[in-house]
């Protein structure tokens, strides 16, 4: 009983079958060497009549199983191929199912995707109330469905609203909402579960499940009430997705044709719905994406490198009480110093509003929340800056105050303590000539809010040392941050690209060309928000100062439109005084256009077809970022496209921003920014060389 990717023993007539002995990497996943063996192993515990029971369980804590190798269904190349993977998984799955002994799975840690559907063909489930285990079914995040079973058996255990929740969001549960929607039997503490392992194995339990659940699982056997679930659960996909994303959809037609069928022809149908999405456009490119995330959480030499165990936070505000709350959540003990206690006491109220919310959805106990947040030192000297690791300077965003602040900080930390600045635009090279070490200082920029926005750039500058970097890199990693290292320049990467779609998207308003359009041409490309209502998010005062720092360090393809200092100079700031593009109400809620907006603009208004508009704000992003890659300042397209995907949410059905190019034809995408060139503006339109000589060698970006 030798298997190379789990370990099978027999006690007391028993069989343990155990995952992750001899894994290398940090999370298990199922191979199809795995299921192979897998398929030998239920045979051989099917054939032994002696055989009392099976428990499943991980050698690896914190991981029962993450899933299926992603790389096994990138590999797919036909629908055929496809759903022929998928019945072989289901068949070693049905065996697991139908095996006459008492079955149980031992769940610690991450048990997603092909790892759930086993779990779910046992008997019973049993979850350590660690805070790391966590079950989902996140396939719908890849552009696919669950393809072993998962359609079939969690409608069955926990009842098709329940299900439909989780299959449609890839949402992952905690162990006490698991067993709450009766998906796992039992939660005990992680040590005790092998221990009790042969007791609950053969315990004979009652059903639990209340009159509200026996009621919906009842009302959902009812082919009228089924089809009310589907056509709202439809409606809210489609507000949801835009209709983007055929996922959802699919799993929607696939569950109303199946429900109630045999197991048979159910897993049949999955398998066929399966082959289907894993060959669609948008399949490949949330895979994509998956492997840039990936790939981002991989650093050399992880172990050696030195980690971060407390933080400091130079400035409060929304964006300091921000950061201090990211260190607060990690258990980082934070100091927050400001030089007044009115920022103080907002970046207090902000890392305290974000944790309130964390409470209000029973994702955090208040016991937490109170012990968090009072982790949290403000303060308005340096006292304590001698035992903190890293500091984070997020003052006002001026060149001489940071420096000052700089050289100030310097005088009161170790020789090790890493110093980054959290600045937006301006040149890290100049602000690290404030420092007698610059070696151990770069970049390190967030986006706003904090709690919500994934990414954060790592800014080189020409002095800092390649240990800082990794260190950084390491910190960003652990605090559950995407990493993408830039070297210094104005905008840096993601705000380097965003310049000149907002920028094209106010002359476009110039040109008379009507607010409502353009937001809704964007919205329709796949942007989560139009350029107007961005502007607004942004603030059209940093707008008109981000413009003033392009120009001025890019030169005339990014000269700047006037619009947003005009709309300064009437106080119309956006969001954050409710009067931008839009009005807002106290809540933050758009209440319509801004008529003192229109007044700055075009009396005469034009119409432009929507797929105009969308090119016209789009071609500028991918010629500025062929600028990024021939000066270096990221490595790869891959960097590129995980920025803005991570940064400013573009499309991901579209698989990023330079994956879309390649995918037109970069041909195609120079002739229309050529033909833009003629038509709008020589200078903006300007063909870049090295978009130019792609095209020419006729290779891509992704070369």
């Amino acid at each position: 009983m030798n298997y190379e990717k789990f370990s099978l023993e027999i006690k007391e007539g028993i069989y343990y079958l155990g995952f992750g002995k001899n894994e290398e990497k940090s999370l298990t996943v199922i191979t199809e060497k795995t299921l192979l063996e897998l398929n030998d192993a239920f045979d051989v515990i099917k054939a032994d009549k002696n055989a009392k029971g099976l428990v499943l369980f991980s050698h690896k804590k914190d991981c029962f199983l993450a899933g299926m190798d992603v790389s096994v269904i990138q590999s797919l190349g036909s629908e055929i191929e496809a759903a022929e993977g998928c019945e072989k998984g289901q068949e070693v799955f049905n065996k697991l199912e139908d095996l006459k002994i008492p079955t149980m799975a031992l769940v610690d840690g991450v048990c997603l995707g092909g790892g759930l559907e086993m779990v779910l063909a046992c008997d019973k489930i049993m979850c350590s109330d660690s805070s790391s285990t966590k079950l989902g079914l996140p396939e719908v995040m890849l552009g696919v469905l669950p393809g072993f079973g998962g359609t079939y058996r969690l409608p069955k255990k926990i009842g098709l609203v329940n299900s439909l929740d989780i299959l449609l969001t890839g949402k992952q549960l905690r162990a006490k909402k698991a067993k709450k929607l009766g998906l796992v039997e039992y939660v005990l503490p992680q040590e005790r579960l092998l221990q009790v392992a042969q007791e609950y194995l053969f315990k004979k339990d009652e059903d639990e499940k209340s009159f509200q659940e026996t009621l919906t699982e009842k009302a959902s056997e009812n082919f009228i009430a089924r089809s009310v679930i589907f056509r709202k659960a439809r409606g809210k996909v489609l507000d949801t997705t835009k209709g983007f994303y055929p996922a959802p959809l699919k799993i929607l037609e696939h569950l109303e044709n199946s429900y109630g069928k045999n197991r048979n022809t159910y897993l049949a149908n999955e398998a066929k719905a399966f082959g289907e999405l894993s060959q669609s456009s948008q399949s490949r490119a949330l895979q994509h994406i998956f492997f840039l995330q990936d790939n981002a959480k991989k650093l050399e030499n992880k172990d050696q490198v030195k980690s971060v165990r407390r933080g400091a936070v130079l400035g409060g505000g929304t964006m300091g009480g921000g950061i201090a709350w990211l260190m607060a959540n990690k258990n980082q003990a934070p100091i927050l110093k400001d030089i007044n206690q009115e920022g103080l006491t907002l970046g207090l109220k902000q890392s305290a509003s974000v944790f309130s919310k964390a409470v209000k959805r029973r994702r955090m106990s208040q016991d937490d929340f109170e012990r968090k947040q009072r982790s949290i030192k403000p303060t308005l000297s340096f006292a304590g800056f001698k035992n903190v690791d890293l500091v984070v300077e997020a003052v006002v965003e001026n060149m001489d105050v940071k420096k000052k602040v700089f050289a100030e900080v310097e005088k009161h930390v170790t020789p090790e303590c890493l110093l980054t600045s959290n600045t937006s635009s301006l040149s890290v090279n100049e602000m690290a000539s404030a420092l007698e070490d610059s070696s151990r200082f770069a970049g390190l920029h967030f986006f706003n809010p904090v709690n919500k926005m994934p990414l954060v750039e790592i800014i080189r500058h020409k002095n800092v040392s390649d240990k800082t970097i990794n260190q950084l890199y390491k910190w960003v990693l652990a605090v559950g941050k995407t990493p993408v290292v830039v070297n210094d320049c104005p905008g840096f990467l993601v705000n380097r690209i965003l310049a000149p779609f907002l920028n094209e998207s106010a002359y476009l308003l110039e040109e008379g060309v009507k607010i409502e359009q353009i937001d809704k041409a964007v919205l329709n490309f796949g942007f989560p928000m139009g350029a107007c209502r961005l502007m607004d998010e942004v603030g059209l005062d940093v707008c008109a100062h981000v413009g003033e720092i392009m120009e001025e360090g890019l030169g005339a393809r990014a000269k700047a439109n006037k619009l947003s200092q005009k709309a300064v100079e009437k106080n119309l700031l956006g969001k954050k005084n409710r009067k931008g593009f839009y009005l807002y109400d106290e809540e933050g809620k758009s209440e319509g256009v801004n008529p003192e907006m229109e007044k700055l603009l075009p009396q005469n208004t034009k119409t432009l077809d929507e797929t105009e508009i969308q090119m016209r704000v789009v071609l500028p992003m991918i010629n500025e970022a062929a600028a990024i890659l021939s000066e270096n300042i990221v490595q790869s397209a891959a960097d590129v496209d995980l920025g803005l995907i991570f940064g400013i949410g573009f499309p991901p059905f579209r698989g990023g921003l330079l994956r879309y190019a390649d995918n037109e034809g970069l041909d195609r995408i120079s002739t229309a920014i050529e033909r833009f060139s003629s038509e709008v503006s020589a200078e903006r339109y300007q063909l870049h060389p090295y978009l130019k000589e792609l095209v020419e060698k006729k290779k891509k970006f992704y070369d």
